[in-house]
């Protein structure tokens, strides 16, 4: 019960001698109902006497579940008994230990906690929206509420990427302890770095006989070599329109994410440094990888409230600001889709200043719809007509590949679940035979 009806009941009240005689009986059984209900109004802990504050994490990945606390606190004189609704954004998750429907009891002078448990189901910023608290009469039958009294704690959950690709995280590792020649393996590659001298043994090609070595020592001496290091690496971040494609559960860019995370975890143990630019029609997001130590942490803080937005990229703008920024020769990673009409009017016109530079690598993720469609078979006119556009989708797509190839772009077109883990194959492909 609010102020503003406890005052209309009291006038009720007040006309109970004006009532007619027959009804005196029902007006004074009105009146004593009306009066318990102004004085167990009265008897309700004021909201102005609470106090509200949280604690617990800040951050989680998604998929997981993370505890904040609310603090609610009562400095009246009076004992609260209080339904309270800790309101979050739905795709926060939230599951409070106490539900609303249950009374909370706060004695004068302390203070309470309530936990609540959120799993998030997006990735980004989630924040608390609003508290809501209803205080009890101690009779129960009335109640003061206000929602934002007290005042709503701000408190922002951050819900970094899933990152369920670093599974693969040791296999990628063992790989390139191989290339790097810490651990033997077939295949051991030349490497195109100076490393060692050794002495020669049978089998090893002679064409990596040092003879100037030879003939100081007296013996044999032969290079060894080890892959490329301190190269760069930028991973470039389409957030443009179909970035915004879902790919089963989640959208293309969270794929994109995924594969730049897997490729920066393994590139910075291979003593390469990754910098990483998000961008459509403006630059949204960009990480440079001077602190090795801490880039896997800030570069998933940087990624985390990045958000698809409906517009067409701008190459160009990408294009100038990756010439801008990165002089000396990098391997430039665009994830993208590989959509005809994106990137043949976009990045197709820029691609040749861009690649005469760099070393540039487009990888997309597969649309399973495509898929579906082109190998179904179908059984009404629309399907037979959906098919079609799939399949001249895909020809469209075929087409530029080529074209990308044809400016020696190196092009990885993988189911969303297999990007990154085909992205840093192919990165370790181009580490070991030196074309970083």
């Amino acid at each position: 019960m609010t102020w503003r009806a406890a005052a209309l009941l009291a006038v009720g009240a007040l006309t109970l001698p004006l009532w007619p005689a027959p009804f005196v009986g029902v007006a004074v059984m009105v009146g004593a109902v009306l009066l318990l209900l102004v004085v167990d109004l009265a008897l309700a802990a004021p909201l102005r006497s609470l106090t509200a504050a949280r604690d617990g994490e800040r951050t989680v990945r998604l998929g997981g579940t993370a505890t904040v606390v609310l603090h609610l606190g009562n400095l009246s004189g009076r004992p609260l008994r209080a339904q309270v609704r800790d309101a979050w954004v739905p795709s926060a998750g939230a599951r409070p230990d106490v539900p609303p429907s249950r009374v909370v009891q706060v004695a004068p002078g302390t203070v309470v906690a309530l936990p609540s448990r959120l799993t998030p189901t997006r990735r980004g910023d989630r924040p608390a929206v609003a508290l809501t608290v209803r205080s009890f009469g101690p009779l129960g039958l009335a109640f003061r509420q206000w929602s934002g009294r007290p005042a709503t704690p701000a408190w922002t959950l951050r819900v970094l990427p899933r990152f369920d690709s670093r599974r693969h995280l040791p296999e990628k590792l063992a790989r390139l302890r191989v290339i790097d020649g810490r651990q033997v393996g077939r295949g051991r590659g030349a490497g195109t770095e100076f490393d060692t001298l050794r002495e020669y043994v049978p089998g090893d090609d002679v064409r990596s006989v040092d003879w100037r070595a030879t003939a100081r020592r007296g013996e044999v001496l032969v290079r060894t070599w080890r892959p490329e290091r301190d190269r760069r690496v930028v991973c470039v971040l389409d957030t443009g329109r179909t970035s915004a494609v879902r790919l089963g559960d989640e959208p293309r860019l969270d794929t994109s994410i995924e594969a730049a995370l897997l490729l920066t975890a393994l590139a910075t143990r291979a003593g390469d440094r990754v910098d990483v630019f998000a961008a459509d029609a403006v630059p949204r997001a960009s990480v440079s990888g001077a602190e090795r130590p801490a880039q896997w942490s800030r570069l998933a803080h940087a990624l985390a409230p990045l958000q698809p937005a409906l517009v067409e990229t701008d190459f160009r703008l990408i294009a100038g600001e990756l010439l801008r920024r990165h002089r000396p020769r990098s391997l430039v990673v665009l994830l993208t889709a590989l959509e005809p009409g994106a990137l043949g009017e976009g990045l197709l016109p820029v691609l040749p200043r861009l690649a005469a530079r760099h070393r540039v690598v487009v990888a997309a993720a597969q649309d399973p719809v495509l898929s579906t469609l082109a190998t179904g078979s179908p059984r009404r006119v629309e399907d037979a007509y959906a098919a079609a556009a799939a399949w001249r989708t895909l020809a469209e797509r075929d087409r530029l590949t080529a074209a990308l190839a044809g400016h020696d772009v190196t092009v990885i077109d993988a189911p969303a679940p297999r990007l990154a883990s085909a992205l840093t194959d192919a990165y370790l492909r181009l580490k070991f035979t030196g074309q970083l």
